[in-house]
């Protein structure tokens, strides 16, 4: 299996900042090669890195552009990193692709921190990519659904499956 992994920023891709001190995080290179690189598949992906941004910055302009990108590209198969804060806006803005399995997930801790479901997230999202028909999907929390079925617990921030 070939697939495209779009980076946008979120959690999932933060780490300390090199150039200046204290306790604020910067976006870095995507958390995705050193997740898959850790173990042997016999799967290639290409990794685009797209806004490198916070998900509450993201913008309409934004989104168009990954909407775009994943239009035209001639990958079928697109895994895309993304913030959790805002990304059930950008797989409703991505509805209209069609032909194409969209897996969408993140992370609530930076993949650089030890007890990360960045490698969980990830590891759900390539198998969702290989057995899903075409769609746009999130996949977080050890669930993986078509977009339009979850929800956001404001309580607890965790994402759900609607009743």
């Amino acid at each position: 299996m070939k697939f495209l992994c779009i980076q946008t920023g979120g959690t999932i891709d933060k780490d300390y900042p090199k150039n200046k001190n204290g306790w604020a995080f910067e976006i870095a290179a995507p958390a995705i090669n050193s997740i898959l690189n850790k173990i042997p598949t016999n799967y290639s992906f290409e990794v685009e890195e797209i806004c490198k941004k916070d998900s509450q910055e993201i913008s309409k302009k934004d989104r168009e552009k990954i909407f775009n990108y994943c239009l035209e590209t001639n990958y079928s198969k697109i895994l895309i990193t993304h913030g959790t804060d805002t990304l059930l806006e950008t797989a409703k803005h991505l509805n209209k692709v069609k032909d194409k399995t969209i897996v969408i997930t993140g992370s609530f801790l930076p993949s650089k921190f030890k007890d990360s479901d960045a490698d969980f997230n990830i590891g759900m999202a390539v198998s969702g990519l290989q057995t899903l028909p075409n769609g746009i999907y999130i996949c977080i929390n050890g669930i993986i659904a078509k977009h339009k079925e979850f929800t956001r617990n404001l309580k607890s921030g965790k994402y759900e499956l609607k009743n």
